[in-house]
């Protein structure tokens, strides 16, 4: 049996996918993991793998191209709590996840989340696995809340970015938490990522517009005539920068026996149609951090 680990998963969009990485070596590393706690994707990715359900993901995912991300973006006009719909990412992350509760689960689970009216951080540790990755992964003003025993949820990443407190309620051996808010890097992929994915300059140019296109997308003014960002811009940025300062206080309060720092610049907030790339750079800084652990 290989040396337990208790997995903290941080918060930080399509960064996320990032985690996917780390926990496959980790696995090939020798060690096992034995219990997680996520915010946010962290929540996503976590409870997907403790269900038993991380292939799928990861097959669903690396599918995904720059207009599948568009597609699932679907903006809403009538819900008033959240400028995205989402209803055919949750669908597929219904039928992935399936009907399955938290308690039943192999590995013992915490998905992070926030009590928005109450303003307090809630730990999920029974009820739908689902309802409760819907939850920590609703960023405020994106996607509407998820009501859970008569309270509105939303994101986890809110009050505890990277959940290691939650970690002492499950802990089993030590604790390698992943911060997706680290510093930024000049190779961000990391080395080998970084010349494998190099793109010429006219894939970029096509990416660039695609970024564009989403933005005028998810912009609720049905126009802007100066430089002003989208209001899915200022939101999205606007949180992510308040996490970034969370993390460091929260991680400074309760330092893990591990950190695994993810370069906040890896990628922007919605780009999970670079799925591979993220995987590979989220396994090149966990060997990384390995090398000069002593652990």
């Amino acid at each position: 049996m290989g040396k337990r680990v208790t997995l903290v998963l941080g918060s930080g969009s399509a960064r996320g996918l990032a985690h996917i990485g780390v926990i496959h070596v980790l696995e090939e590393a020798g060690f096992e993991v034995s219990a997680i706690t996520g915010s946010s994707m962290g929540a996503l990715i976590g409870g997907i793998y403790a269900a038993g359900k991380l292939d799928s993901y990861v097959d669903w995912v690396r599918s995904l191209t720059k207009k599948d991300v568009l597609k699932y973006l679907d903006v809403s006009f009538r819900d008033t709590s959240g400028i995205l719909k989402g209803d055919l990412i949750f669908e597929t992350m219904r039928d992935l996840v399936g009907d399955i509760s938290i308690e039943d689960l192999p590995v013992p689970f915490i998905a992070v989340t926030t009590d928005l009216m109450a303003r307090k951080e809630v730990w999920l540790t029974h009820g739908n696995l689902f309802e409760a990755i819907r939850a920590s992964i609703a960023v405020p003003g994106v996607f509407s809340p998820q009501r859970i025993a008569g309270r509105w949820m939303v994101d986890g990443g809110l009050l505890n970015p990277v959940p290691v407190t939650p970690a002492a309620q499950t802990i089993a051996g030590i604790t390698i938490a992943v911060d997706l808010a680290g510093p930024r890097s000049a190779n961000p992929l990391g080395e080998i990522v970084a010349e494998r994915y190099e793109q010429p300059a006219r894939i970029r140019r096509k990416i660039d517009e695609f970024l564009e296109t989403i933005q005028n997308h998810l912009d609720l003014e049905s126009s802007r005539e100066d430089d002003r960002p989208a209001l899915s811009e200022v939101l999205l940025n606007s949180f992510e920068t308040m996490q970034e300062t969370l993390s460091r206080y929260k991680l400074a309060a309760n330092p893990p026996d591990l950190l695994i720092s993810i370069p906040k610049n890896i990628c922007a907030p919605h780009e999970f149609f670079r799925a591979s790339e993220l995987i590979e750079a989220g396994a090149w800084w966990t060997r990384r951090a390995l090398e000069t652990a002593a652990i």
